[in-house]
């Protein structure tokens, strides 16, 4: 009878053990599954430093430790978020599996990249020996915008299977960066050509059309595409495509026209992109009937 009531002691016991690991588990997720990164989020800590001394507002009290390390922590994501161009707004961790030695957590994370999106996943296996832990990244997923770029494309397959997050935010970050440049530079002689220059796809394409007015049929199209290497380095690749209107085929515009491909691309080499489509379009708005 004495050994039948220390059994359900066990027992009870054992359940409560287990009851208490389940809870500390939960816990543990819940305390990462929230937004980081956050402007507002981020900097809510540093807030109350901020305040003026005429507000209504009491102080708390943080140690000089404290203040210091919120310092350094708002300094450092501010120049990791102007050097990358990388603004992570949500991440979360949920532990899956995790056993004496080997733990495996899966993560989202999503933001923007110089205003391009993202969205990836993946999980974290970290196995822990005599030698320390080493950790691996499994079960890598990457959704963004840019998918129809067929380089980034490729980038993100590849970082996909070898499970390099590396890989990936270098070549987001290259391509993004330039596709920033891209639109700002369209939207720039949008502005100051609005009669000659058009943007058919919108300042976020790869391609813009310049027309004269007084040159009627005649058109160039330069498009500005954006390659990226193995190594996940951007490049711009820019090109001039010239439109003769077959019944202007004699037209002395026709003749500058069909020459303007190979004089671009010098002018790239030797003026830089903003200064060669400057000179392209100043040129071609000269051209009269």
């Amino acid at each position: 009878m004495e050994s039948n009531i220390y059994q359900v002691y066990e027992n009870e016991i054992q359940s409560l053990e287990e009851e208490i690991e389940t809870l500390a588990q939960e816990y543990e997720n819940n305390q990462l599954e929230s937004t980081l990164y956050s402007d507002e989020k981020i900097l809510m800590p540093v807030k109350p430093f901020q305040r003026e001394s005429h507000e209504e507002y009491e102080e708390p009290e943080f140690s000089p430790d404290l203040k210091a390390w919120f310092n350094s922590l708002e300094s450092d994501l501010s120049f990791l978020m102007k050097f990358t161009g990388i603004c992570p707004a949500n991440c979360s961790r949920k532990t899956l599996e995790k056993t004496g030695n080997k733990t495996i957590q899966n993560y989202r994370l999503s933001g923007n990249c110089h205003s391009l999106p993202f969205d990836l996943e993946f999980q974290l296996l970290e196995m822990q020996s005599e030698e320390g832990i080493s950790a691996a990244v499994t079960d890598l997923s990457i959704i963004t915008e840019s998918d129809e770029n067929c380089d980034i494309s490729k980038i993100m397959s590849r970082a996909e299977e070898e499970g390099n997050l590396l890989l990936f935010f270098r070549a987001f970050s290259n391509f993004a960066q330039w596709c920033k440049h891209r639109k700002c530079t369209f939207l720039h002689f949008k502005a100051k050509y609005p009669d000659i220059v058009t943007l058919p796809e919108g300042p976020t394409g790869d391609y813009m059309i310049i027309k004269n007015p007084e040159l009627s049929g005649f058109e160039l199209m330069i498009i500005w595409k954006i390659a990226v290497n193995e190594e996940g380095t951007a490049i711009p690749v820019l090109d001039l495509l010239p439109k003769i209107p077959a019944h202007n085929i004699e037209h002395k515009a026709a003749a500058a026209a069909e020459n303007a491909p190979g004089c671009f691309r010098i002018m790239l080499r030797l003026l830089g992109i903003e200064a060669s489509i400057d000179s392209v379009v100043k040129s071609f708005a000269m051209e009269t009937e």
